[in-house]
C-alpha cells in the first residue's frame, strides 16, 4: 500500500458550490478508472460510521483515485436541499466532471452507492458514457407490493416460529388487533390488491421528469432494470445479511422476476452477500470486506 493524498475541491452545480474530497495515491501510477461515491438519503460525504472516508482512503492506498462529495443543500455544499436522490443527476455529473479534472489521466469512473444512491447511480448511468461500472450496495427497489411480500416472509412468518413471540402473546404484551390489521394490510399489498403506488421513501421521491435514454415511467425496479440492461455495464452487487429489510426486498424481487435473474446471471455482473451484516455495514470487519471487494473489482476493470 502507498501513502494517500486527500484534497478538498469546490465545484459548481447549477450555480451552487459543492464540496468534495479527492483521494489519490501520493505517489506511483493511478488506475485508469476512478470512483465517484454517490451519497444516499440523508448522508453526507463521510458516510455512516465514516465508511465513505475509509473506503476512499483504502482505494487510494492501492492506486485508485476517488471523489466523495456533498449534494446541493447537504453537508458543506450550498444551494437548496434536493427533493430526493432521483433529482441528483446534475450533482453526479458535476462530481464526475470534478474528479476527471483533478485526475485527467482517468478514462472513466465507477459510481459507488448504498441503498438509494445505488438506485440513483443505475438510473443515471445511461446518460454519461464516462461511467464504466457500478457498485451497488443494498439497492433500493421498494414498491408497496414488494415491501409487503418481504414483511410477510421475513417478519410475520418468522415470528410464528418464535417462542418469545408466543410467550409475549400469552402475557398480553402483543397488541393482537393492531397486529392482525397490519397482517391483513400486508396480505392485500402482497397479492396486489392494495394500493399500487411505490413507497414514498425520502431517498427516492419523484421529481420533475427529465429527458432520458430509458423509460421514465413504470415502477422504480422496472426503470432500474431498463437502465442496467441498456448500459450493459460491469456491476458489483453487495448485499447485507438477512436482518436487513432493503437487502431482503432486493432478494425477493430477484427471486420473483426472471428478468432480474437474467441480468444477475450476466458474466459482467457479480454478487456478494456479507452474511449477518446490517444495512450500513457498521462493524469494522463488514466495512473492510466491502472495501476489499470494491477495490479488487475496480482494479479488475
Amino acid at each position: 500500500m502507498t501513502a494517500v493524498d486527500e484534497r478538498a475541491v469546490v465545484f459548481t452545480c447549477q450555480g451552487h458550490e459543492l464540496l468534495g474530497i479527492v483521494a489519490s495515491p501520493a505517489q506511483g501510477p493511478v488506475h485508469r478508472v476512478g470512483v465517484v461515491v454517490v451519497v444516499g438519503g440523508p448522508q453526507y460525504r463521510a458516510g455512516s460510521h465514516r465508511h465513505f472516508t475509509l473506503l476512499c482512503r483504502h482505494l487510494a492506498s492501492l492506486g485508485v483515485a476517488s471523489l466523495r462529495f456533498d449534494y446541493r443543500g447537504s453537508g458543506d455544499s450550498g444551494g437548496p436541499a434536493l427533493i430526493g436522490v432521483e433529482g441528483a443527476e446534475a450533482d453526479i455529473r458535476a462530481a464526475t466532471d470534478s474528479l476527471m479534472r483533478a485526475q485527467p489521466q482517468l478514462q472513466g469512473v465507477v459510481l459507488w452507492g448504498l441503498c438509494g444512491a445505488a438506485s440513483a447511480s443505475a438510473l443515471y448511468a445511461p446518460d454519461d458514457k464516462r461511467v464504466l461500472g457500478l457498485v451497488m450496495l443494498n439497492p433500493w427497489v421498494r414498491t408497496e407490493e414488494g415491501l409487503a411480500k418481504t414483511r410477510l416472509k421475513h417478519y410475520y412468518l418468522e415470528r410464528l416460529g418464535d417462542r418469545d413471540f408466543w410467550g409475549r402473546m400469552a402475557r398480553g404484551e402483543v397488541a393482537l388487533a393492531s397486529s392482525l390489521r397490519a397482517l391483513g394490510a400486508n396480505l392485500l399489498q402482497a397479492t396486489g390488491l392494495g394500493a399500487a403506488r411505490s413507497d414514498g421513501a425520502p431517498a427516492l421521491e419523484e421529481t420533475q421528469p427529465k429527458p432520458r435514454r430509458v423509460a421514465s415511467v413504470g415502477s422504480l425496479p422496472e426503470r432500474m432494470l431498463a437502465s442496467l440492461n441498456l448500459t450493459g455495464l460491469p456491476t458489483l452487487v453487495i448485499l447485507s445479511g438477512q436482518a436487513d429489510l432493503t437487502a431482503n426486498e432486493f432478494r425477493e424481487l430477484v427471486g420473483s422476476s426472471p428478468a432480474w435473474q437474467r441480468w444477475l446471471a450476466l458474466h459482467q455482473v457479480q454478487r456478494h452477500d456479507i452474511e449477518d451484516s446490517n444495512h450500513t455495514f457498521s462493524r469494522a470487519d463488514w466495512r473492510d470486506r466491502v472495501n476489499e471487494l470494491t477495490t479488487l473489482w475496480v482494479l479488475g476493470l
